[in-house]
């Protein structure tokens, strides 16, 4: 039996994988690499992360992004030159095939408790079982649709993370709903792609970050605007390098402040993509959907109070995520039964275990316990680090050999 078993091979589990090789913890990795990034963003997206905060991380802080963009000679800059969707996709899976080697694409399908640990079925139907298990599952599983839509069949409705290539879309009418990032980048990307595409918001105007300055700021901005993973500012900072503090404010400070910091705004490089481009329906909410001949109407009311409606052919609900434990079916009844929870999110403690001994939880779940930085890949690097401690600390790894061959698998 292994020590631990990693379910998701994005930026968080792969960050951890590269630690746990290099530390000499013996583990499993189970996920299909990057895969959130290479089959559910849509192609031609960018960054809203600078360079340097879009790493991956290994121990040593060997393989950066600004090192994979060297030696493939493509162009990159910590900061003011947008990280494309590609170029970031490639660096996770270059980073996988050096630091996590052995990497093979398999399907985690159940995940039982057991008296020493837990069981692990693939879809192939071989199984493993471990002490530990830490689930980096990302946003799979938990896209959110508004109650308002929900009622439509899936060939008229979908959720952003369905879609990489909006080339079925050409020609197609479609209504974008949403006023953040994913909402703002897809219906400019729509529109280049030859869709007749309407952004519908609740917001009465976008926001976009503001464009890196072209020279360095004053020593002045530095100190009372300090640069950070997460953008400019002391809260930002804050946010970005001590989660750990983070963790010890009181619970509904934490929530809190994971559902108002860092809210729906677009990459200052998306504004040119819509503005004056897409037609915008902002300061509307959505009252009612019907399906009718193969379309669907959409009854708007404004702030205030007009009412309206369109037609679309198709509608995307690029309304985000929320975490909701239900939906991860591969893990049994009972464990889902045995995590205690906080507005939705698993209570973890400060090494990221949750209320069932053993069970871990990083990325987007960990965010109402450490922080908003948890919703981006600049927090993988501290989740690595403090859960590797955790199980050095636990487990005595004498005796493992300095490198572990991984499997890896996907969970869904």
């Amino acid at each position: 039996m292994r020590d631990v078993a990693i379910v998701g091979a994005g930026p968080y589990g792969l960050s951890l994988a590269a630690h746990f090789s290099e530390r000499g913890v013996p583990f499993y990795i189970f996920g299909r690499p990057m895969d959130s990034w290479l089959a559910h963003m849509p192609r031609g997206m960018l960054l809203k992360s600078d360079g340097f905060a879009s790493n991956l991380y290994d121990p040593d802080g060997a393989f950066t992004l600004k090192r994979f963009c060297a030696e493939r000679g493509i162009e990159y800059a910590d900061a003011g030159l947008p990280v494309r969707l590609d170029t970031f996709s490639a660096y996770g899976l270059a980073f996988g095939e050096r630091m996590v080697p052995e990497l093979k694409d398999r399907t985690v399908v159940r995940i039982e408790r057991l008296p020493a640990g837990f069981r692990l079925v693939a879809d192939d139907g071989n199984a493993v079982t471990t002490r530990r298990v830490v689930l980096a599952v990302g946003i799979t599983h938990f896209e959110h649709i508004p109650a308002s839509l929900a009622h439509l069949p899936p060939d008229l409705l979908s959720h952003s993370f369905r879609h990489h290539d909006l080339d079925a879309f050409r020609y197609r009418s479609v209504a974008v709903i949403g006023g953040g990032s994913s909402a703002i980048d897809l219906a400019g990307l729509l529109h280049d792609s030859g869709a007749r595409v309407q952004l519908v918001a609740r917001r009465t105007s976008l926001r976009f970050h503001s464009k890196p300055p072209d020279r360095p700021r004053p020593r002045w901005q530095r100190i009372r605007h300090p640069s950070s993973g997460l953008g400019p500012g002391l809260r930002s900072r804050f946010f970005a390098d001590f989660p750990g503090a983070f963790h010890y404010l009181p619970e509904r400070l934490r929530v809190e402040a994971v559902r108002r910091t860092l809210g729906p705004s677009g990459g200052w490089f998306s504004k040119k993509k819509v503005i004056d481009r897409v037609p915008l329906l902002l300061g509307h909410r959505i009252e009612g959907a019907k399906a009718e001949d193969h379309k669907v109407r959409l009854c708007l009311r404004s702030v205030s109070g007009a009412r309206r409606e369109i037609m679309a052919e198709h509608v995307i609900a690029a309304t985000g995520y929320q975490v909701d434990l239900t939906r991860l079916t591969f893990l049994s009844g009972e464990i889902r039964s045995l995590i205690q929870t906080a507005a939705g999110s698993p209570v973890l403690s400060a090494t990221f275990e949750s209320s069932v001994p053993g069970l871990f939880f990083v990325g987007l779940a960990a965010a109402n316990s450490f922080g908003p930085v948890m919703r981006f890949a600049f927090g993988a690097g501290f989740a690595a680090r403090t859960i590797t401690r955790a199980m050095l600390q636990s487990v005595s790894v004498a005796a493992a050999p300095a490198k572990t061959p991984s499997i890896a698998t996907s969970a869904k």
